[in-house]
């Protein structure tokens, strides 16, 4: 496959390197092109001699072979690692300044943006526009990850890592990956992170994020659920071919390119609507984390604080309906759609993680259980995760982890696929 790594000016341009050798060491073919201030970072010897083929920035050099046009005609693949902002945005107004904006231009095969700024500067109204427009034009960019950033400063803007982004790539191109974080005949080892059209046909309805429960109109029982493993498991859903439903409960992640969304807030909300997208759904997987009990009634105005400190504040709560025990027991003995739920457990006095979530397994009676032990600083809002996959067909336990949320995807993915054949 003919590659073309760009590499955008910023730190995060060392990167890259690791990512052009994991492409020529799998057998592609690589073209580096980065721009002036990228080579402020890492100088052009070091492309080329990572990439074996000569490097250049401007549209001059070699002119009589047209690199400007040709270079993108040529590409079955391209890959921006790091986009930055500026780059973003000339991508998005069809700018073509350099070589780099150039071969964008004349590119008609997948794109891949790995962003990586400032927190300020990802998160910036115009960086968002320029994002979303680029998705909807069929580009592919990947969510930058959490973490340290230049100096002393963290937050989300820091460039994924070079194996993930590798996966991505890939996955634009319908190409399958191995999980790498795994190594050896270790259960998971196989599974692939992105990729092949395997649901091509199939209707995916996920769930993600937490409800939110009003007590008045400034108030509400909630919990930490971001969204994130939905939204993983969504994208992955979408990138194998599949029609996909996203029910999302108050997330405030993009929605990734091609899936539908719809939005809801409270657990009967999202209730309903898993059942109304479940009538013509392959499967169904419940990652969102649904509020357990709700007020019995709302307050029309904010609860006020009384006269007396000490009196506290009393509430009648009510129990949610069980959405996944309702949805199996819609099947009425099909076996359609195959039906995923999770398992958010904590251990306590009376048992451990995996003692709770079989025990919930049992009373649920869906075909696949993703079960992990949460709280403060585990699971909810990581990039990461580790899960433990229980099957109603097979009696072993399959862990996958830790490792990315779409690795975790995929792995959930791999096992509704055998259910579903």
């Amino acid at each position: 496959m003919r590659v073309v790594v760009g590499v955008g000016g910023g730190i995060a341009a060392y990167k890259a390197c690791s990512l052009v050798r994991r492409f020529t060491e799998t057998g592609h073919e690589v073209t580096v092109v980065p721009t002036e201030a990228a080579l402020r970072f890492v100088g052009a010897p070091t492309w080329a001699a990572l990439s074996g083929r000569p490097v250049s920035t401007d549209v001059w050099t070699d002119v009589h072979q047209v690199p400007h046009v040709r270079i993108g005609q040529s590409a079955d693949l391209v890959v921006v690692v790091p986009a930055t902002a500026d780059l973003l945005a000339k991508a998005a107004a069809g700018i073509a300044d350099d070589l780099l904006t150039n071969t964008l231009l004349t590119a008609r095969c997948p794109v891949v943006f790995a962003p990586a700024m400032h927190t300020e500067m990802w998160e910036h109204p115009a960086t968002q526009a320029n994002v979303e427009t680029l998705r909807r034009r069929g580009a592919h960019v990947i969510d930058p990850a959490e973490g340290r950033l230049t100096g002393a400063d963290s937050g989300k803007g820091r460039l994924p890592e070079p194996e993930q982004v590798y996966a991505a790539a890939l996955g634009a191109v319908g190409e399958g990956v191995a999980d790498p974080a795994q190594t050896g005949d270790a259960p998971g080892a196989s599974m692939a992170a992105y990729g092949h059209k395997s649901l091509t046909g199939r209707t995916v309805v996920v769930s993600a994020g937490g409800t939110r429960e009003p007590l008045d109109p400034v108030r509400y029982l909630g919990n930490r659920s971001s969204g994130k493993q939905g939204l993983a498991i969504a994208e992955v859903a979408s990138q194998r071919g599949a029609r996909v439903v996203l029910v999302a409960a108050n997330v405030s992640l993009p929605t990734p390119p091609g899936v539908t969304v719809v939005r809801v807030e409270t657990t009967l909300e999202l209730k309903d609507a898993v059942e109304t997208a479940a009538r013509d759904a392959d499967a169904v997987i419940m990652a969102a984390a649904p509020a357990d009990f709700r007020p019995v009634s709302a307050s029309a105005s904010k609860i006020k604080k009384g006269a007396d400190p000490d009196a506290g504040l009393r509430l009648d709560l009510v129990e949610n309906p069980d959405i996944v025990r309702g949805l199996v027991a819609r099947r009425d003995g099909a076996r359609r759609p195959v039906i995923v739920s999770f398992a958010a457990e904590t251990g306590d006095a009376t048992g451990s993680v995996m003692d709770h979530a079989v025990a919930k397994f049992a009373r649920k009676g869906s075909d696949l259980q993703v079960v992990n032990e949460v709280g403060r600083d585990k699971a909810f809002g990581r990039d990461d995760n580790t899960v433990h996959l229980l099957r109603r067909d097979v009696p072993e336990v399959v862990s996958v982890g830790p490792a990315s949320k779409d690795v975790v995807a995929a792995a959930v993915l791999d096992v509704v696929e055998e259910l579903l054949t």
